[in-house]
């Protein structure tokens, strides 16, 4: 009794097991909230990453997916043969006279039903078949070229979106700068040693500094709708590095022939086949079709039933104006499409060549812009401060030379950027990330 008063006097403490466990679950919930939001801010959105997931999102690949499982889908439809034709009719009935209308009493009065089946030939078949797969494959085809297009756009616009931030970067270096020199300006005055025009002069370059931010402003924000066009909310994240743009997927001295397997001239070289296929079924068509009929007629209980058999073959009597003739055209659509193949290949090797002209000028442009240009005007800059600050020049001279600097550097990122397009243009003529081959549908056996 003794020990158990004891015991309810001075019950035993009990271990801080709640406490520690919140405290615990505090701490561990900071660290995750905390770790999330450092990896939220230290994610970028490279061009690589940019590329993937615009062709992830893309419906019009998509569509290209439905437009070859349709055409796949008709290719086995016209595969077949024509669907059989159920008649029925009466035959001889009679219309006036005491057996008018009546269906037993006249022996030549017959209730028919019967079936009519068209024997298409099996070479008519294939072909109509193989007109359908030749659209698959030319779906196919487009979808490459889509493909393509999707990842040039994105890599474009992620382009102009990366040089318009790096402008507005120089520009934000130089109107800190121009802060500078309206303060030593205003001291300059006050302490007799300037004028008001060093002042004017300071503010004004200071206001043209604002206004180009104000327009790279502006590119920034039609380069993010134009990549958030492509890639979602992705494009809000900040840029990561500029990826390797000194060399190109292209091997000049077999262009053309690389060029002949471009996505947009496999699609001619499909459609040409689609010709070539429809003229062979103009040349089937030629011959004709067959069909055959069977049909059982039913007469009144006092005579006997019948059978027919039936076959119907089309007379082409005017050949010379009909088959040949349509014939005739589907082979000059043949030719058509080759020539329009054939065209578009010397026109995109002209056009390829002349953005290769154009890439490498500009790339020895930029190298004159980066040993020669940019520091030349740096200097200029340079000299004009130091000379301004030992009295022997004017803010306007060191106001010109500052311009004159921001010029330079502009048109060098302004260079760099045209270069750089034309890097994206020809290096991603043809598809590199995304897949070609079309997606399995179930549409067909959800119905």
């Amino acid at each position: 009794m003794l020990s158990r008063d004891i015991k309810a006097r001075h019950p035993a403490p009990r271990p801080a097991v709640r406490p520690l466990r919140a405290v615990l679950f505090v701490v561990f919930t900071v660290s995750v909230v905390v770790t999330n939001a450092t990896v939220a801010s230290e994610r970028v959105l490279s061009l690589v990453e940019a590329q993937q997931q615009a062709v992830e999102r893309s419906r019009l690949l998509a569509a290209k997916d439905h437009a070859v499982q349709s055409a796949r889908e008709m290719s086995v439809a016209a595969g077949q043969l024509p669907d059989a034709v159920l008649k029925l009719g009466v035959d001889n009935l009679p219309i006036n006279g005491q057996d008018r209308f009546s269906m037993t009493r006249d022996f030549m009065t017959m209730r028919r039903i019967g079936v009519m089946q068209e024997l298409t030939r099996t070479d008519k078949r294939r072909l109509r078949a193989q007109r359908f797969e030749r659209e698959a494959e030319k779906s196919v085809a487009e979808k490459s070229a889509t493909t393509a297009t999707i990842e040039r756009e994105t890599a474009l616009a992620w382009l102009d979106r990366y040089y318009a931030e790096a402008m507005s970067t120089a520009i934000a270096e130089q109107l800190d700068q121009a802060k500078l020199e309206i303060q030593a300006a205003e001291s300059a005055y006050r302490a007799g040693r300037g004028n008001q025009a060093d002042i004017f002069n300071s503010r004004s370059a200071f206001a043209f500094l604002e206004d180009k931010a104000s327009d790279i402003r502006r590119r920034i924000g039609n380069a993010n709708i134009v990549l958030a066009r492509w890639i979602g909310d992705a494009a809000q994240l900040p840029l990561g590095d500029k990826p390797a743009v000194d060399s190109i997927r292209l091997d000049e001295a077999t262009l053309e022939a690389q060029l002949g397997h471009h996505p947009e001239l496999a699609v001619l070289a499909k459609q040409e086949d689609i010709a070539t296929t429809e003229a062979q079924l103009a040349k089937a068509n030629k011959k004709a079709d067959w069909s055959i009929e069977v049909a059982v007629q039913k007469r009144g209980p006092g005579y006997s039933d019948m059978a027919s058999v039936g076959l119907s073959v089309p007379l082409q009597w005017d050949r010379k104006n009909r088959q040949d003739r349509e014939l005739s055209s589907k082979l000059a659509q043949v030719e058509q499409a080759r020539a329009e193949r054939e065209d578009a290949l010397r026109a995109h090797v002209a056009e390829v060549r002349a953005m290769l002209n154009e890439w490498h000028t500009n790339r020895q442009r930029q190298i004159r812009y980066e040993q020669e240009l940019i520091p030349f005007a740096r200097s200029r800059t340079e000299a004009s401060l130091a000379s301004y600050r030992g009295g022997k020049a004017t803010l306007a001279d060191v106001l010109v030379a500052r311009r004159s600097e921001i010029d330079v550097r502009l048109q060098a990122l302004q260079l760099g950027q045209e270069t750089d397009r034309l890097w994206a243009q020809l290096n991603f003529l043809f598809p590199q990330y995304g897949h070609t081959q079309p997606l399995r549908s179930r549409a067909n056996k959800d119905f």
